[in-house]
C-alpha cells in the first residue's frame, strides 16, 4: 500500500494531550468511563475525554501510542476512548543517545519517532516538544510533519484539533472522513 493510500500517522501522547495535569487550580472535569477493563487502573483516567475517541477516529491518519504508557494505553486508555488496540511505538534501551539528546535539548522520543515513520508523513501530539526537535525533523526527515504542542494542563481542545485538522487538510487533501470512522490498519 502506498504513503497516499495509507495517509499519515499520527503519534499520540497520553499525559497531558488525554490526561491532562499541572494546572494551577487542580480543577479537572472527570468522565464516566463507558467501557475501561481497569476501573481502578489510575485515578488520573477519569481526566479522559472520551469525545476524543471519535474525533480521533474521524481524522484522515493512521493513530499509533507514542508514549511511555506502552501497551498500557490499550489495556487502559484504549477503551475509555472507545478506540481499538493500536500500534505502540516501543522505545529502545539506548541511554547514551538519550542522554546526549537531553544535554542538545532534544526530546527522548524524537529519533525514535524519525525512524519509526521511516519517512511517511506524520503529525506528532505531545506536551514536551520544543522548536529544537521541530529543526531537528525538517533536518532528518524527508517527508511532512507536524510536531504540535498540547498545553499539559488543559488537554486536547478544540484549537488543536483545528491544528491538526488544518496539516491534515493540507498533506492529504481531506482532514476528516465524513463517511465511517478511519479505523488503523
Amino acid at each position: 500500500m502506498t504513503e497516499a493510500a495509507q495517509g499519515p500517522l499520527l503519534f499520540l501522547d497520553v499525559d497531558g494531550p488525554l490526561i491532562p495535569f499541572g494546572a494551577a487550580s487542580h480543577h479537572y472535569p472527570t468522565y464516566q468511563a463507558v467501557s475501561s477493563p481497569q476501573t481502578e487502573a489510575n485515578p488520573l483516567l477519569d481526566r479522559i475525554n472520551p469525545e476524543h475517541g471519535t474525533r480521533l477516529l474521524a481524522l484522515r491518519c493512521e493513530l499509533v501510542w507514542a508514549t511511555s504508557w506502552l501497551d498500557d494505553a490499550n489495556e487502559c486508555v484504549s477503551p475509555r476512548l472507545g478506540l481499538p488496540r493500536l500500534v505502540t511505538v516501543t522505545w529502545p534501551n539506548a541511554p547514551e543517545t538519550e542522554m546526549h539528546d537531553e544535554r542538545d535539548g532534544l526530546h527522548w522520543k524524537t529519533r525514535t519517532l524519525v525512524a519509526w515513520a521511516a519517512g511517511r508523513s506524520f503529525a506528532w501530539i505531545d506536551d514536551e516538544l520544543t522548536d529544537r526537535d521541530r529543526a531537528w525533523v525538517s533536518a532528518h526527515h524527508p517527508g511532512p510533519a507536524l510536531l504540535h504542542r498540547v498545553n499539559p494542563s488543559r488537554g486536547l481542545t478544540e484549537d488543536d484539533y483545528r491544528i491538526l485538522q488544518e496539516w491534515l487538510r493540507m498533506n492529504t487533501g481531506s482532514a476528516v472522513d465524513l463517511g465511517k470512522p478511519h479505523e488503523p490498519e
